[in-house]
């Protein structure tokens, strides 16, 4: 039996008292956990408190792939434990930075192991993995970990038994046991009686021996090491950081369309995201692109993107489809989301025109996972253009397709899918600009309210006009900057060492928007809304100009 004191990785529970989206309790070193089985198998081990008030998240629901807080109904997901979603603020995507603490785990001989700090690997018990292990009963013990060891010592042992001792904290501790049944030496009931009896016997002498002294805490939960060794389970970085990520999968997913899954080398899981976000894609050749992520929730061992050839290329789709090729190494950013699903509508509507289903799969899972009432359209050439399929077939009688239809059949199946707006209905729309615009004329026509309308281009096709000079004032930088013909204001800003986060650079994402004070905005983007061009209190900086001679800007 190894020293505990030398023992990093501990074993929590029988995998088998683990079933799916089931959250378990336990306990370790003074630390309170939940464990809990996501849909892909994977078992998280996290601090048991949702951040908001502290509430356990052992007592939440397990949806698949997220756990949802019973309190106050915030979701976090699989493997990173990033927040992601608040129903207090269904339109704003939770920070980076609210993720639950998460420990490492490993399932091996039945057990799931685990550790505040583990240190290389679980312990190698010369025995395959598989039926022939039986798994005993775990046996609660009112008594130190030291205490439960000892007693643990006067066991009869064979190497066919093996016992692992879980320190709760200071007074208490878990025995998990296992037999290897490889040469079929027992009845598997038999065994399992015998050894419960035995331990049982332990833990009446070990508690007796415990109650007969007393014990001083010194409080294992502030304890907790770092151990630069250890692999991070998810990033940590800033919104600005790069990852470096492998592709681990390329495929035609349609006529013209391939999927790329790209998978993370340092890290053991990708950053938290919300459905609707994008990434940049920094390629080899240099170019950088974004492509939304149509992962359903709490998929972070992976990032799918699908890629359309662009005849008109100007080096991305082309590299991507024709040069790019699985194990090549490329550059990520973090997950930026302008296009962000509010869970709390009635109905959700989902309009797709061929590759702009990308975001709109991720918003279905999501919407799926949550039993919400949601309908994803999809509009396509014929059957061979429909990407994804295997996400798709998931969605049964929620996705729809329509193929092969002129623009004029187009407009008018939108108008019959829209019709007449109730109350805490919400479309979202992602496709060429001819079908956006359309659909967005149709709503307006149909009366839909502007913020029960959001959408996402692909690009900005408008003619920019850029041969104006104008001034724009920074009310929290004290600068005035004169914006030259032929230059941006984002170019402007960036030349002087203003720092504007930026993503397409086109009018099209909503990365570089800011707020405007005082002026008028000349809007040349495709990311506003009419509503809010007409209030003109905000502009995106990469393509809008200023109507006035000057812009004040809450920079």
């Amino acid at each position: 039996m190894s020293d505990l004191r030398e023992l990093n990785w501990y074993p929590l529970v029988n995998s088998s008292d683990l079933p799916y989206r089931h959250p378990y309790r336990s306990k370790l070193l003074g630390h309170e956990l939940v464990i809990w089985r996501a849909d892909d198998g994977f078992v998280n081990v996290w601090l048991d408190r949702c951040l908001h008030r502290g509430m356990r998240l052992s007592r939440g629901l397990i949806n698949g792939n997220e756990i949802k807080c019973q309190y106050h109904g915030w979701h976090y997901s699989n493997r990173s434990g990033g927040c992601t979603y608040i129903p207090a603020h269904p339109i704003d995507s939770p920070a980076q930075t609210l993720s639950c603490e998460t420990f490492k785990s490993i399932e091996k001989y039945g057990l799931v192991w685990s550790g505040i700090s583990p240190r290389g690997l679980v312990p190698d018990l010369s025995i395959e993995s598989g039926e022939s292990i039986v798994n005993l009963r775990s046996m609660f013990m009112r008594a130190p970990a030291s205490d439960t060891t000892s007693a643990l010592m006067e066991y009869e042992f064979s190497p066919k038994l093996k016992f692992f001792v879980q320190p709760l904290d200071e007074l208490t501790s878990i025995v998990h046991g296992l037999v290897d049944n490889s040469q079929n030496s027992g009845d598997v009931e038999d065994i399992l009686h015998y050894h419960n009896d035995q331990l049982v016997k332990i833990r009446t002498k070990v508690e007796f021996s415990a109650l007969a002294r007393p014990v001083r805490v010194n409080g294992l939960a502030n304890t907790k090491t770092s151990d630069p060794t250890t692999k991070p389970a998810s990033p940590q970085f800033s919104q600005s950081s790069r990852l470096k990520v492998k592709v681990s999968r390329k495929w035609i997913t349609a006529t013209d369309i391939v999927g790329v899954e790209l998978s993370p080398i340092d890290f053991e899981s990708l950053p938290t995201f919300l459905p609707g976000a994008h990434i940049d894609l920094v390629l080899p050749n240099g170019l950088a692109r974004q492509y939304s992520l149509t992962n359903g929730p709490g998929e972070l061992g992976t990032y799918r993107i699908g890629i359309k050839r662009e005849p008109q290329s100007s080096g991305g789709s082309l590299f991507i489809h024709d040069v790019l090729d699985e194990g090549d190494v490329v550059e990520i950013s973090m997950p930026r989301n302008n296009f962000p699903l509010r869970q709390d509508s009635s109905r959700t509507i989902l309009i797709a025109g061929g590759i702009g289903v990308t975001p709109l799969l991720a918003m279905s899972q999501v919407l799926a996972k949550q039993n919400l009432h949601y309908e994803l359209h999809y509009f396509a050439q014929s059957h061979e253009h429909l990407a994804f399929g295997e996400i798709t077939a998931t969605l049964e009688n929620n996705f729809i397709s329509h193929l092969g239809l002129s623009p004029m059949e187009t407009m008018q199946t939108i108008r019959s899918v829209l019709g007449a707006h109730n109350t805490s209905e919400n479309v979202y729309i992602c496709g060429p600009k001819p079908m956006l615009d359309g659909a967005r004329d149709i709503a307006q026509s149909l009366e839909w309210p502007d913020n029960s309308v959001h959408f996402e281009y692909f690009k900005n096709s408008n003619v920019i006009h850029s041969d104006s000079s104008f001034i724009v004032d920074l009310a929290r930088s004290a600068l005035s900057l004169t914006v030259e013909s032929g230059q941006t204001i984002l170019q402007t800003l960036r030349n002087n060492g203003v720092a504007v986060p930026s993503s397409c650079e086109q009018g099209a994402c909503g990365t570089c928007l800011v707020r405007v004070l005082e002026g008028t905005p000349d809007h040349q983007d495709v990311y506003l809304n009419e509503s809010e061009r007409q209030r003109g209190d905000q502009i995106l900086t990469c393509v809008s100009r200023a109507l006035s001679e000057k812009l004040t800007l809450d920079i």
